[in-house]
């Protein structure tokens, strides 16, 4: 009798240690899929604040602003250069610029 309640208890650990392995799994899938998203939404929210930023510069300057980096040094804007890529094409000084921001991992 007492064989079989070693075997017993062997197998609660065995099922312990598969759990709690299948938990650590589950919960490092869904960090890896948010990370992702967030990662993605990154270039929309990095767009839209160097959009919003250029129109107010334009609000209250009266022209477009010639270049991120004008942006960067007069309007609060950051970059990750390591993580974005930012095209910013302008025309002329009254007319939006051209914005696009690529992801570096790609």
């Amino acid at each position: 009798m007492r064989r079989n309640k070693k075997n017993i208890s062997g197998v609660g650990f065995c099922l312990s240690v598969l759990l709690f392995l299948l938990v650590i799994g589950a919960f490092l899938n869904g960090a890896s899929a948010f990370s992702g998203k967030a990662r993605s939404e990154g270039d929309v929210t990095l767009k839209n604040a160097i959009s919003r930023a250029t129109v107010q510069c334009y609000a209250i300057e009266g022209r477009y602003p010639p270049s991120v980096e004008y942006l960067e040094e007069h309007y609060g804007i950051q970059i990750d250069r390591r993580r974005y890529h930012v095209f910013y094409e302008g025309f002329a000084s009254n007319i939006m610029p051209e914005i696009t921001v690529i992801s570096a991992e790609q």
